[in-house]
């Protein structure tokens, strides 16, 4: 599943005297595999775009293609189903539902997809056992380290089995350890499920192990090189 980005740009504030460009003009295309970080400081746009291509943020003008879907010409409703099934999102915080088990969790975008009770056990099982968590399956997130919830979502984004996955800032609350044990699952995550991989950071241990490096600075691409 390819993305296709076509002059993108967000501005909010657009109708004040202080409207801000966090996006400007933006074009790219990502191909299917590929492991791409978006680095840049704080406040240059990466997390923008990266929330333009979830369909999290709504652009002001320009288009983001994913394969033959124009997804900022879809409703409300088409969006939420299209994101659903398609996108897998780890962010800084974790954003793991606090009630629910490791198991739990990765489950619910399974049930929300209307997949069997056996399906989403099986499935949840076998990716907690790839990120290393198979003897956590029954623990609160309250329970886990930052680390373990870290590898919770992760198992819980590649669990709907998306096309793509955007990682916001992932290990920015990680220690070198944990944060080196994340990267080597996502990757061969990435390698093992074919699904691309996306990364907004600063961290120059995630733009280390990326195989395409976007520069991000003051809402436009500065350069883009594979390595």
């Amino acid at each position: 599943m390819s993305i296709v980005v076509d002059q993108l740009t967000r501005i909010y504030n657009p109708d004040t005297d202080f409207p801000i460009t966090a996006v400007n003009n933006v074009s790219l295309e990502v191909k299917p595999g590929e492991f791409v970080a978006v680095m840049g400081p704080s406040g240059s746009g990466k997390t923008t775009l990266l929330n333009m291509l979830g369909g999290i943020d709504r652009p002001s003008s320009g288009t983001v293609r994913i394969d033959d879907s124009d997804i900022t010409a879809l409703g409300d409703k088409e969006l939420i189903s299209f994101r659903r099934d398609n996108i897998g999102f780890i962010f800084q915080d974790f954003s793991l539902l606090p009630v629910l088990t490791a198991k739990e969790n990765v489950e619910f975008v399974m049930q929300l997809q209307g997949r069997s009770h056996v399906e989403c056990a099986t499935r949840s099982l076998q990716l907690l056992n790839d990120v290393g968590l198979g003897d956590r399956l029954n623990c609160v997130p309250g329970k886990l380290s930052g680390g373990q919830q870290q590898r919770v979502a992760v198992a819980r984004a590649l669990a709907p089995k998306p096309k793509f996955v955007l990682a916001d800032e992932p290990t920015a609350n990680l220690d070198a350890v944990t944060t080196r044990d994340l990267l080597d699952i996502m990757q061969q995550l990435n390698e093992k499920e074919g699904v691309t991989f996306i990364f907004s950071t600063h961290d120059p241990r995630v733009i280390e192990r990326a195989r395409r490096v976007i520069v991000f600075e003051d809402g436009i691409i500065k350069e883009d090189r594979v390595q």
